[in-house]
């Protein structure tokens, strides 16, 4: 089985995935953040570096998820393929940051990897308001996100909501973060899982 968690920068996807791999025994893929060779160049440049920090991307969640399916393990993933194709790429390539013949050549190549690969079976979208973003980004203080902007933010949520509404891959379970406090508090992880097991049981 493979369950994702989507949603913006600070929304708790990595958090969440890791509680919940813990709860469900559940293999936990997680984002490569610190192995990335192009996030500090991308923030400190965004126009330089956004098609080659994009394709760093998308090659690398294309190897997860066929890594997932191969595997015919239980695996919960933090961010999907789906997410940097429909939010993150078009929202730089919207702001000038990515010219018209990267954007592309990008679109193409996600459209020739998703043709390969299946959706998760339950997509758990985490949706946050931009406050609640800028204070959990500023809460976990990583350097080269000190440069995001709020009209950044803004954007992204926009098109996340966009996807989400849309989205037709599979399962969607759809959890407000705003008033949850899934780390401290055991009855808000127990109410989101909760809500999981109630979408899981219907897969069978």
């Amino acid at each position: 089985m493979h369950v994702a968690i989507a949603g913006n920068i600070g929304a708790g996807k990595t958090t969440l995935t890791k509680l919940l791999a813990k709860h469900y025994k559940w293999e936990a893929q997680l984002e490569d953040v610190v192995d990335n060779p192009y996030l500090d160049d991308f923030y400190n440049q965004m126009e330089r570096w956004s098609f080659n920090l994009q394709v760093y991307f998308l090659n690398s969640r294309f190897r997860q998820v066929l890594q997932i399916h191969q595997s015919g393990k239980e695996i919960i993933q933090d961010r999907t393929i789906y997410e940097d194709a429909h939010i993150f790429a078009p929202n730089l390539h919207a702001m000038g940051l990515m010219t018209n013949r990267d954007f592309e050549n990008y679109s193409l190549l996600f459209q020739l990897m998703e043709s390969l690969v299946s959706g998760p079976d339950l997509l758990i979208y985490l949706r946050s308001s931009i406050p609640n973003l800028v204070s959990q980004i500023h809460k976990r203080g990583r350097d080269y996100e000190n440069s995001i902007s709020i009209d950044y933010l803004s954007r992204l949520n926009e098109r996340y909501e966009a996807w989400i509404h849309g989205y037709n891959k599979g399962k969607l379970l759809i959890v407000d973060v705003d008033n949850l406090d899934f780390v401290d508090n055991p009855e808000d992880l127990g109410s989101i899982i909760n809500k999981i097991d109630a979408e899981i049981h219907g897969l069978f």
